[in-house]
């Protein structure tokens, strides 16, 4: 196999691709990197028998061929290397990485031992513009949990139904949805749960004008976006009924200028620890939000807020961190709190084009 590439193309689709090669398998060659040279294309493969992933790139192929580079070596290597064409030769159980003055040879493991690239039947599929979805993703991802003995919750459920795409994420301390509008997509209804590491990668992808698709099989999702291919298992169970924590109305609405509140729980939380709470007290007749954090050790901060409010009187405390997560992804000015009681879930809305709700449980007021 002998073919020439360009260093930033071929750094590009590794860094992708070695997201797929596995870090614990007792098999070598999982950890490496197929390359697949012919018809002046290069493909690359990685797996680790859960998720699968194949880029397709130009390169100019003088020798068509096939090897399994080890992953984490190759790309440390590709990566350092000076801004020029990339030469890659290998024969036997050697491959040799010549760029500008630069010579390296590594030791190749056997192709025939890497597993066939998974083919997958799919009977559901969407395409979504690549920044929608990943700003989608976005929102809703850092609100997946991190536990594996709950595995359903570290998915994110995305429902395309009526023309209305949806992502839902919750860790059980807190819930975020976020929903667009597709009224001319070419898109069959369907639900599924998606790991939200997963979702994270693909939205990390250099920005392009492609879609991305998303298929599903019986148990696996297949998504394209240009020129590659990822294949990851889906997560089995039931995802929570998240509708019936929403409330149906609320006592008292704020809406508030977002970076002032960030900056004002950034301040206010200063004092204590992650899970000292900030206390919300929303003042119908001042118009204001006064937030405070108290520490024993350390002393109180207080905060006051301009906004405007409808409703009752209330007092309502959350984890600071929480808020400050959700909060970090909205990118309009405002967002509104719903608040029901001081005990219930507080809902923050962002409008369109965001279409953006994030529900936080409360943390009781001493």
């Amino acid at each position: 196999m002998k073919f020439s590439i360009n260093k930033v193309e071929l750094q590009n689709a590794v860094s992708v691709v070695l997201k797929g090669a596995s870090t614990r398998s007792t098999l070598p060659v999982l950890s490496g990197i197929l390359l697949d040279a012919h018809d002046d294309v290069l493909v690359l493969q990685a797996t680790d028998l859960e998720l699968s992933i194949q880029y397709s790139v130009a390169a100019l192929v003088e020798e068509e061929g096939k090897t399994v580079i080890p992953g984490k070596i190759f790309s440390d290597v590709v990566k350092n290397l000076p801004d020029a064409a990339v030469h890659v030769e290998a024969h036997d159980d050697q491959a040799v990485v010549t760029c500008d003055t630069s010579s390296t040879s590594l030791k190749t493991l056997s192709y025939e031992d890497f597993p066939a690239f998974p083919v997958v039947e799919t009977h559901q599929r969407i395409e979504i513009p690549f920044a929608q979805f990943s700003s989608m993703v976005r929102r809703v991802s850092r609100v997946v949990s991190k536990d594996e003995s709950h595995a359903i919750l570290t998915g994110v459920l995305v429902t395309f139904t009526e023309g209305q795409l949806r992502m839902v994420a919750t860790d059980s301390y807190r819930l975020a949805v976020t929903e667009a509008e597709m009224p001319g997509a070419s898109a069959d209804e369907f639900e599924a749960v998606i790991a939200g590491s997963f979702l994270s990668e693909i939205a990390a992808l250099p920005k392009t004008e492609s879609p991305v698709s998303i298929a599903l099989a019986d148990n696996q999702i297949v998504v394209t976006c240009d020129s590659t291919v990822f294949i990851n298992r889906r997560i089995e169970g039931t995802f929570p009924n998240y509708k019936q924590l929403i409330p149906p109305s609320c006592e008292t609405r704020a809406t508030i200028d977002v970076d002032r509140l960030v900056a004002a729980v950034k301040r206010a939380s200063l004092l204590g620890s992650t899970s000292t709470p900030v206390k919300f007290d929303l003042n119908v007749a001042s118009q204001t939000i006064q937030l405070s954090a108290t520490s024993q050790d350390v002393g109180t901060a207080q905060e006051m807020i301009p906004c405007e409010i409808e409703g009752e009187d209330v007092q309502i405390a959350f984890n600071y961190a929480y808020v400050l997560e959700g909060l970090s992804v909205i990118s309009g000015d405002t967002v509104s709190l719903e608040v029901k009681t001081p005990l219930k879930p507080g809902i923050f809305r962002a409008e369109a084009p965001e279409n953006y709700l994030y529900l936080v449980m409360p943390v009781r007021i001493a």
